[in-house]
């Protein structure tokens, strides 16, 4: 067989000799040739060849075959035991490396090598039973979903509740039996019931047959098989009493047709409100992606401006923005000024100023000015389109629990059938006739639920990474949210994590006779002129200054120039020359120790002032770390900087813990010691000699104003650079895992303690039975009960003692 795989690392001719050797060593290969220009592998093979082999040995070699995601909505999917069949089904697919499905979404992720086609995958879905397109637009199906269920069940109850009056009028209401045997006869009655019930499953319920028959066919039964067994026994056992009576000798007995109507209505009930449900859980990454504009304002070549749907708006287009329109696209300000609210991305409330040369993000919301702006990336390149599939991607994760509820879910149903099975058979043996052992095995089919079980999971994962999407947090690897929860010891970089990462005017320290608003004019004055960070924050602390003449720079040292005739020069105290006061000294000592850079200013070779500019501890650095410790974490600082600035700093965040003065790799092995002292830590931190730490730390967590190289090797990522969020990240993580126990305990305890009451096990004893009506009721009501307590996450306090 001919076969074609997309290779990556291919760079030069030799890759290309290099990578087709290597796909020849593998068994099976009969021949192997690479196409460096197509980066395309072609392979002929026999019957041995295996796919994953090809990839391991093209991945040692360095040339490992090129992926791809294909997104399918599902259709037809009842139970958890229907994702474990459609996933099977796909891993027997030549190519699907990883399939995974979200019984929350019914959504399918396939990663794919290249080659393989969305067509693939349908057909293999179609051929285990259930349907599959495309990922359409979110929010519409939705809203098609739901209103699909509700239109199923008004119908279904308009049909029920006559059959749900002729069958219990007689039990509740004195005269009603009377009433009914002298206008329609009991013969009569029955027929209509007949009638109405065979309407009901027919019409709005029957997508249960449609999908349950077939799956129990296939020998694969689910939630709907149960359902379908369940309705027909009840509507099938009841029309034979009502035309065939003395075939099985149960004449005078009466029919069951309302509790097949009622579960079928009941579950529809439930459906609907499981659809509902499941819309809530994805309203985060609707949200999300109803920030982008359907348009956007876009300049001709003549200067007009024409209205532009966004799917043809290019890199490199202008755009217009005017006050109270949301941005379309990455870009850079090119005239205009403006506050832009960036608070739906990264959290914080106040709009940031933008102006020229700023770049601004899609989904943002232009406030008070007019724009003019380059289209930098476009679509699906924008930093909102990447934040809604980080999002989606966590949403659909596995966490390790799943795979318990799996091996559960596989064999649940055909237990469930075992147990009604057996049921049937001890009440036929020792119950008082056909009908009380027929309904108890119905009672059975119907109250197990295994949705319950299927949904208890995924729906907290995706309500939780809404909620942390809110907040500006994302969790770019879904097991993350696992691990956070079980962290002793969070570790921050000091640099740019718990401090502002550039430095700010500290303090100006005049000579005697200086005021420090003429020290700091005149040292802004020569400042303006630099590129200098330290020069930038000078500036920013100065009200106004004069214009500087004559300006020289000498790397290293400082600046000179002339600022209204008088020669000025900043920098190390070497460069200015002079003399210093020794009370000036003594105090940029004390400032030097803390950590803080101390330059000096000088006025025709006289020192007349200090200048100590220092980065700035951010305003919530200190909340953040007492959160930590009144959660029982323990804060650890770590930093490249020295022993004395470090401690400085620790002492004023109430940090006991400090590594100071460490290179890049030894952050790594700092972190790699703090895990052996206090188990699993998370390491926060935003720049590029942070990755290595990032990476090594059980949860690294980035600053999402921080590095590409930092954020790509973090497995959460904090939007707003604010350390508050940590503690709320760690707070989320514990009430999404408390609440996912919450919904397992429940949806097992469910199915273990009504599954034996629907067999009658209490009946000896207490008389108590479960009749299939309730049943019904309560399998509908479970799956909701589920959903409803996910959604939840929604309203948990994330302060201190986080609680679900």
């Amino acid at each position: 067989m001919h076969r074609q795989y997309k290779l990556s690392g291919l760079n030069c001719a030799g890759c290309a000799r290099r990578s087709a050797a290597a796909a020849s060593e593998v068994a099976g290969v009969l021949q192997a040739n690479t196409n460096f220009a197509t980066h395309t592998l072609e392979v002929d093979t026999d019957g041995g060849f295996d796919p994953a082999a090809l990839q391991a040995r093209l991945a040692r070699a360095g040339y490992p075959m090129a992926t791809e995601e294909i997104v399918l909505d599902l259709e037809g999917l009842s139970c958890a035991s229907c994702v474990l069949r459609v996933e099977k089904a796909l891993s027997g697919v030549e190519g699907v490396v990883d399939p995974k499905v979200n019984l929350a979404e019914d959504r399918l992720r396939a990663t794919v090598y290249s080659g393989v086609s969305a067509a693939d995958l349908i057909a293999a879905v179609k051929q285990a039973g259930y349907g599959a397109r495309l990922r359409t637009d979110e929010a519409a199906e939705d809203i098609d979903k739901s209103a699909q269920y509700w239109q199923k069940f008004i119908l279904s109850a308009a049909l029920t509740l006559p059959v749900f009056i002729l069958a219990m009028g007689r039990h509740w209401l004195p005269g009603f039996g009377a009433l009914i045997d002298s206008t329609l006869g009991m013969r009569g009655d029955m027929i209509l019931q007949f009638v109405l019930t065979t309407l009901v499953l027919a019409w709005p319920g029957r997508g249960f047959f449609e999908l349950g028959v077939p799956a129990l066919l296939r020998g694969a039964p689910d939630m709907n098989a149960l359902v379908a067994l369940g309705t027909l026994a009840a509507w099938g056992y009841s029309s034979v009493v009502t035309f065939m009576p003395s075939t099985m000798a149960v004449a005078g007995h009466g029919v069951y047709f309302e509790a097949a109507a009622v579960i079928c209505t009941l579950i529809l009930l439930g459906r609907w409100m499981e659809a509902r449900a499941k819309g809530r859980t994805g309203a985060a990454i609707r949200a999300l992606m109803d920030l982008s504009p359907k348009t956007a304002r876009v300049e001709r070549a003549d200067g007009s401006v024409e209205e532009r749907p966004l799917a043809e708006i290019e890199s490199g287009d202008i755009l217009q923005l005017r006050p109270g329109e949301r941005v379309a696209v990455d870009g850079t300000v090119l005239s205009g000024q403006s506050h832009v609210d960036e608070s739906m991305l990264t959290g914080e409330p106040v709009p940031v100023a933008k102006a020229e040369g700023d770049t601004v993000s899609a989904g943002t919301l232009n406030t008070n000015g007019a724009l003019r702006l380059r289209a930098d990336a476009v679509g699906s390149k924008t930093a909102l389109a990447q934040i809604i599939r980080m999002v989606e991607t966590a949403q659909g994760a596995r966490l390790p629990v799943q795979a318990l509820i799996d091996r559960v879910t596989m064999w649940f149903v055909p237990a469930v059938l075992a147990v009604a099975a057996l049921t049937f058979l001890v009440w036929l043996v020792v119950g008082p006739d056909l009908a009380r052992a027929l309904i108890a095995a119905v009672a059975v089919l119907i109250v197990a639920c295994p949705c319950a079980m299927g949904l208890a999971t995924p729906t907290s994962i995706m309500v939780g990474m809404g909620r942390a999407a809110k907040l500006g947090v994302l969790f770019r690897k879904g097991d993350a949210l696992q691990e956070l929860q079980s962290v002793k010891a969070v570790v921050f970089d000091k640099t740019g994590t718990l401090t502002e990462g550039r430095p700010e005017l500290a303090a100006v320290l005049p000579a005697a006779g200086i005021t420090e608003a003429e020290a700091l004019s005149l040292a802004a004055a020569l400042e303006a002129k630099s590129e200098h960070p330290i020069a930038h924050a000078i500036v920013r602390g100065a009200d106004s200054y004069a214009e500087a003449e004559d300006f020289t720079s000498e790397t290293g040292s400082g600046v000179e120039a002339k600022v209204e005739g008088q020669t000025i020069r900043v920098g190390t105290s070497a460069w200015v020359g002079g003399s210093v006061p020794a009370d000036l000294q003594a105090e940029a000592d004390t400032r030097t120790a803390r950590g803080e850079t101390v330059v000096w200013v000088a006025k025709e070779g006289t020192v007349i002032a200090a200048i100590a500019v220092a980065d700035r501890i951010k305003e919530s650095a200190m909340d953040a770390v007492q959160s930590l410790r009144a959660e029982g974490l323990e804060p650890v600082m770590v930093t490249g900087d020295g022993q004395a600035t470090a401690e400085f700093v620790a002492k004023q965040l109430g940090i006991t813990r400090v590594v100071a003065g460490v290179r890049p790799e030894g952050k790594r092995d700092a972190v790699e010691a703090l895990k052996k002292e206090f188990g699993k830590i998370a390491f926060v931190g935003d720049g590029i000699n942070d990755a290595p730490a990032l990476a090594s730390a059980d949860v690294g967590i980035a600053i999402g104003t921080g590095t590409d190289v930092a954020v790509e090797a973090a497995d959460v990522v904090l939007m707003s650079g604010d350390p508050l969020a940590v503690p709320k990240a760690i707070a989320l993580s514990h009430a999404t895992l408390r609440n996912i126990r919450q919904n397992l305990a429940w949806a097992f305890g469910y199915n273990i303690a009504l599954i034996p009451v629907a067999a009658g096990v209490l009946f000896p004893a207490f008389g108590i039975t479960l009749s299939p009506m309730l049943a019904g009721g309560a399998m509908a009501l479970s799956s909701v009960f589920v959903l409803g307590n996910a959604l939840r996450l929604n309203q948990v306090s994330l302060g201190q003692g986080a609680s679900a």
